[in-house]
């Protein structure tokens, strides 16, 4: 049940939309427009986002959310007997109610490396399926899926990418990157990656609105024309095509004609890191070292109480592996979160 009158810390997504968006939703509001996504909005966001990514040859298409997303992309590039591999905390594999196994299409996990997929294991387990005499009745894998941040908040690097980037290409496989929260982790001090690298090392990604100013909608992006060329029919076929998609577009071409996308990411970045900052001087213990909008202190039960007394939300992540009983929390801003309300958490966790 909802508590009312909380300062909201638990996720990224409990505003609506930058009030830009709104405004260009309500301006274009009684416009006549082609349905599904072809309209001048769609094609100005696309337009944009190629020109980001410093390659005019990309296919670009809307979809509403990223369960959608994950699940359309993998299904429409894999074949009916392949899996894709990611790590046991992988989006796909803990927080999609099993949408892609739905598809037929199996979750091969491997060991993670701080939330991220190490491309030696990648290799690994790609070479020990096809060693093994039973091949053909085990899953074949065919993609790797990643996500930057990963779940815990940790950005991949260029290097990582790279890595992973020669193993695909090596095992003849896709490379993936789920970009549900991406603008956090581009404007993360974490961060070497542009957008035009992630273009050129990935074969598909998705930009993410949802978490990142949009009402919602994710912009996924193809680098073969060929993988694009079919990308429509499955739009189609699990539902996802937006008959007014130029909703879709209006608010990608707000995110990006003028580099919004990127300052609300950071303002987010900057009001967690703050945060973390706080929680450090006052000598609490991390899980880990994320640089995006997702922190996460371990705290004591008191702790936890004082906070939630205090009137601030916060997510429950797990308990902590050194068996003090202590809990690790996750504190998340957004592009919506108030410098003030910022302020207040800090100066609470000053007086803990």
């Amino acid at each position: 049940m909802e508590t009312i009158n909380m300062i909201r810390f638990e996720s990224d997504y409990t505003e609506g939309a930058h009030p830009q968006i709104i405004d260009a939703l309500v301006r274009s509001n009684e416009e006549q427009c082609p349905g599904y996504g072809v309209d001048r909005h769609c094609e100005r966001a696309r337009a944009l986002i190629k020109d980001l990514c410093g390659n005019p040859n990309l296919g670009v298409e809307f979809l509403v959310g990223g369960t959608q997303a994950n699940v359309t992309v993998i299904d429409a590039m894999l074949h009916s007997y392949q899996g894709v591999f990611c790590v046991e905390t992988g989006h796909i594999n803990v927080h999609e109610t099993g949408a892609i196994e739905l598809t037929g299409h199996k979750c091969l996990v491997v060991p993670g490396v701080d939330g991220k997929v190490p491309a030696e294991e990648v290799r690994k387990a790609y070479k020990a399926h096809w060693r093994s005499a039973d091949h053909e009745h085990m899953v074949q894998p065919g993609m790797v899926y990643i996500s930057s941040p990963a779940e815990n908040g940790v950005v991949y690097t260029k290097s990582d990418l790279i890595a992973l980037r020669r193993v695909c290409d090596e095992c003849g496989l896709y490379l993936f990157m789920d970009g549900a929260r991406m603008g956090y982790g581009l404007m993360s001090e974490g961060s070497d990656l542009t957008l035009a690298d992630i273009a050129e090392l990935c074969d598909v990604f998705y930009i993410g609105g949802t978490k990142v100013g949009a009402l919602f909608g994710e912009a996924v992006v193809f680098k073969s024309r060929e993988m694009h060329r079919s990308f429509r029919y499955a739009i189609k076929q699990h539902g996802g095509m937006l008959a007014k998609g130029r909703l879709l577009g209006v608010q990608f071409e707000t995110l990006f004609e003028d580099g919004l996308y990127f300052t609300i990411a950071k303002h987010a970045v900057d009001c967690a890191m703050k945060i973390r900052r706080a929680f450090e001087t006052k000598g609490i213990e991390f899980w880990n070292n994320s640089t995006t909008n997702q922190q996460f202190p371990i705290l004591t039960n008191e702790q936890m109480e004082y906070f939630t007394n205090a009137g601030f939300s916060y997510a429950i992540w797990g308990e902590a592996e050194d068996g003090s009983g202590r809990t690790i929390v996750r504190f998340c801003t957004s592009w919506a979160t108030k410098s003030e309300n910022v302020d207040a958490l800090v100066a609470a966790i000053e007086k803990m």
